[in-house]
């Protein structure tokens, strides 16, 4: 695969694309300015060379004829040039004829600066899910962390897109907000997910790696007080048809279901963990998925 496609480390994409073909079409993110994201901390972002990206293309299409998934990398892929970004998924079209789907980040923002004509373009083109962090509903906090979006932009840009046919996969992090904010946190975060009504929700735990520069009201959460956030904002999620994961390997606890149907089953697991003597970690962040 290295021999036809090059990718440049660190390479990203959600869990639900590891089997997906993945061109790295820019390196980096546009913004990168997210205090708790240390993702893309040290590489500059840029556009790939277009013609090499387009070779790239062209040969794994001879290799692979058969994908029929594809996401594009890096962050916020939809901040490219809109005749860039057109002119990849005609190509990719048109060496991989059995596509049915092409996916990729996004954010409030490059959303909303697309006009509807060019998403009904993108969306002819099969894209399909778009991948957005929302990481809370409390502006307060977002801009704490300084993450350079408005909670309305991106509940306006979910609602917008799932009415044009793209399914939205939202990210939510526990874990943020310290003691001033959790109640907060957790309310406006149920306000926006509900609104959005978004297709897939995951949650993850915030894990501050090295390198971060973190705000100076920021506490690390117990695992008990995670996973009692997260029993909030279940409890107060009134979510049609959504795909619920928190199955990552940041969180203490696995989950997954569906909404509306699993949501009583959800609350009761959580109820367990949290109600039990040794389950969770009460002073500490407990187990990490790596060592700090």
């Amino acid at each position: 695969m290295r021999e036809i496609i090059h990718y440049e480390e660190p390479l990203f994409r959600p869990p639900a694309e590891a089997e997906s073909l993945i061109f790295q079409v820019a390196r980096g993110c546009p913004h990168n300015s997210c205090r708790f994201c240390g993702m893309y901390k040290g590489v500059r972002y840029h556009l790939r060379n277009e013609q090499e990206v387009l070779h790239e293309m062209e040969q794994a299409g001879k290799a692979f004829p058969d994908v029929r998934r594809i996401f594009l990398a890096d962050g916020d892929v939809m901040a490219l040039p809109f005749d860039l970004l057109k002119k990849y998924l005609e190509f990719l079209l048109k060496v991989f004829p059995q596509v049915r789907r092409i996916n990729l980040y996004a954010n409030g923002s490059s959303i909303a600066s697309r006009t509807e004509e060019e998403l009904q373009i993108l969306r002819n083109l099969r894209v399909h899910t778009l991948y957005m962090g929302l990481e809370s509903g409390c502006q307060i906090l977002l801009d704490r962390f300084k993450k350079k979006e408005s909670v309305h932009e991106m509940v306006q840009s979910v609602i917008r897109t799932q009415q044009m046919g793209f399914s939205c996969s939202v990210m939510i992090l526990l874990g943020l907000a310290g003691p001033d904010l959790v109640e907060r946190h957790c309310r406006e975060t149920v306000d926006a997910l509900n609104l959005m009504q978004m297709r897939i929700l995951s949650v993850l735990r915030f894990i501050p790696v090295p390198g971060l520069s973190l705000p100076q009201e920021f506490r690390q959460s117990s695992e008990w007080e995670a996973v009692h956030e997260l029993r909030q904002i279940l409890l107060g999620l009134d979510l049609h048809h959504t795909v619920f994961r928190a199955n990552h390997s940041s969180n203490s606890l696995p989950l997954a279901g569906r909404f509306p149907a699993d949501k009583e089953r959800l609350l009761q697991e959580l109820d367990r963990a949290l109600e039990g003597e040794d389950c969770l970690d009460r002073k500490g962040p407990g187990w990490m998925p790596f060592d700090l």
